[in-house]
Order: structure tokens, then C-alpha cells, then sequence
């Protein structure tokens, strides 16, 4: 008897440990997407439209362009077009209209603390 609950345990986590979200990345390289993003605790909405060049995000009564550079499928580095910060994103997981991503310094600066924040971007064009 025990020797079957352990080899069901077995079982489950080697089924578990083997999951890997849904990444269809391809699908929102291109496109006109919103983002939900915080300042000072209070929760807002932008947008952005971003083609295989550029990408030109809409935000806080603001507007600033990117240039887009893809890693891979699921990575990609913009870069302001106005100075040179550069983020890295990495698309953790999709769905059909909205994608995952984590984002960081591209930059890696030894004097500051490296942050690696997540958000949703839902595709709506």
C-alpha cells in the first residue's frame, strides 16, 4: 500500500514539474495592446502600439518611443529613442489576447539595486 502512494506521488510530481505555460509569443510581436501600471499606489491604464521596429507607448498623459530589438521569440530590449535607458522584457506566458512579461534594467548598473517587476498586456488590435 505504501509503496503505490509513493509511486503515485512520484508519478504526480514528475507530471507537475514537467508543466510549461502556454508561450505563443509570435502571436504579439506586433500590434496595439493596453497595460495596467501603478504611480504612488494608484492604479492606471496606457497603451502602446508596437510594429517590428518600434514600439510608441501611450501613458499618464505622455508619450514616448522605443526602438524594438528582439532576443528571441519571447524576449526583446527597448530602447528609448531619447536617451539611452534600455529594458529588457521576457514574455513569461500567453493566452489568447494578453501576454505575461517580467521587465528589467537591460543595463545591468553595479551602484543600483536590480528590479524585476511583472505585468499583463492585453492585445486589442
Amino acid at each position: 500500500m505504501m509503496k503505490k502512494i509513493i509511486c503515485i506521488i512520484l508519478l504526480l510530481l514528475t507530471v507537475i514539474s514537467c508543466y510549461q505555460p502556454e508561450r505563443n509569443c509570435s502571436n504579439f510581436k506586433t500590434g496595439e495592446f493596453t497595460f495596467t501600471y501603478e504611480i504612488n499606489g494608484v492604479s492606471k491604464t496606457g497603451k502602446f502600439i508596437r510594429d517590428k521596429e518600434y514600439s510608441v507607448d501611450y501613458y499618464d498623459n505622455k508619450i514616448d518611443s522605443a526602438s524594438v530589438r528582439w532576443l528571441n521569440d519571447c524576449e526583446f530590449v527597448l530602447k528609448d529613442l531619447n536617451n539611452d535607458i534600455a529594458i529588457h522584457y521576457k514574455i513569461l506566458s500567453t493566452t489568447k489576447n494578453s501576454y505575461t512579461f517580467e521587465y528589467k534594467n537591460a543595463v545591468k548598473d553595479a551602484n543600483k539595486k536590480l528590479i524585476v517587476r511583472t505585468g499583463t498586456a492585453t492585445k486589442t488590435k
